[in-house]
């Protein structure tokens, strides 16, 4: 009994008990976890889009037949432009077979399976990159008429809107952040006032404001560290089935993407996960405790400071 009153000389279990604040703590959390693996996932959607889709520029030769302007047939011209331009990491021509699998929904619609297509070069450029501008006076000279199309609008979108949802992830973060400071402070007075007349007596017989201070913070630290470890383990199923809708349209390959998840592979789950979401939720209850220990040390003080 008296080791217990020695490490709990001011009875900080009855001041602080330890029900209330974790609760609220795990909450926070959990949103806050919420908030920022949108944002995560946005800015990893808007990569796969800028390094993917975003990268392919689609060139379409009306005719590709028909002699050039200078030798040879048109696609043959342009492809031979288009192939060692700098900047280009691939140009690929579809064939038949693809261009009407990739129509196939308008040549139903007509009813006509022999329209005459044009020939289409897929062309994936370098990351950060676009050689078609310099290249449409050439292509233009060799093959009048040809259409050169460049996802760079959307990608452009789709980066504009992942940044606002992560400026919107940053803002919710903040916001649960100020509030879990507020109820840190509001437990942290409460207890002051609880323990006003034990606090009073031991500091005017000379007891330090860093160890009362410490005795406060590093309970009110310990159990925002516990409130945030809860919270990110309540949030890790949901953002786990959150990364399991989300793997096909991060996935780096076609493959990948239609590839049957293995629902009891522990590696199968750590390749749908991104790694930043799992660091975020190692470091949040930590976080959470660093919050509670500083901001219960700053109350203390400051409370402290206006006693007579």
């Amino acid at each position: 009994m008296a080791r217990r009153r020695y490490h709990d000389g001011l009875a900080l279990h009855q001041a602080l008990p330890g029900q209330f604040l974790p609760f609220l703590v795990a909450a926070m959390s959990f949103l806050a976890a919420l908030a920022l693996a949108g944002g995560i996932a946005a800015h990893g959607l808007s990569q796969r889009w800028t390094h993917g889709a975003g990268a392919v520029t689609t060139v379409q030769v009306p005719g590709p037949d028909d002699p050039a302007a200078g030798s040879g047939t048109r696609i043959a011209a342009v492809q031979d432009i288009v192939a060692h331009a700098p900047g280009v990491a691939t140009a690929h021509r579809l064939s038949d077979a693809e261009l009407r699998a990739l129509l196939a929904p308008w040549i139903e619609q007509t009813g006509d399976s022999s329209l005459p297509l044009p020939a289409v070069i897929e062309v994936h450029t370098v990351p950060g990159q676009d050689p078609m501008p310099p290249l449409l006076p050439r292509l233009e000279a060799v093959a009048p008429g040809v259409l050169v199309e460049h996802d760079s609008v959307w990608s452009d979108r789709l980066a504009a809107l992942a940044a606002s949802l992560q400026a919107c992830a940053l803002l919710a973060v903040l916001i649960v952040m100020t509030v879990a400071v507020c109820v840190v402070m509001a437990a942290t007075r409460a207890g002051l006032q609880t323990r006003r007349q034990a606090i009073a007596l031991i500091h005017s017989l000379g007891a330090m404001d860093s160890y009362i201070a410490g005795r406060f913070a590093s309970r009110v630290g310990l159990l925002a560290l516990v409130g945030g470890l809860g919270g990110s383990i309540a949030a890790l199923p949901m953002l786990l089935a959150m990364s399991h809708l989300a793997a096909p349209f991060s996935a780096m390959t076609d493959a990948q993407a239609v590839a049957p998840m293995d629902w009891h592979n522990p590696r199968a789950w750590a390749d749908i996960v991104p790694h930043a979401l799992l660091w975020m939720l190692l470091a949040l209850p930590p976080a959470a405790g660093i919050t509670g220990w500083v901001t219960t040390q700053l109350t203390v003080r400051a409370w402290l400071r206006r006693l007579p």
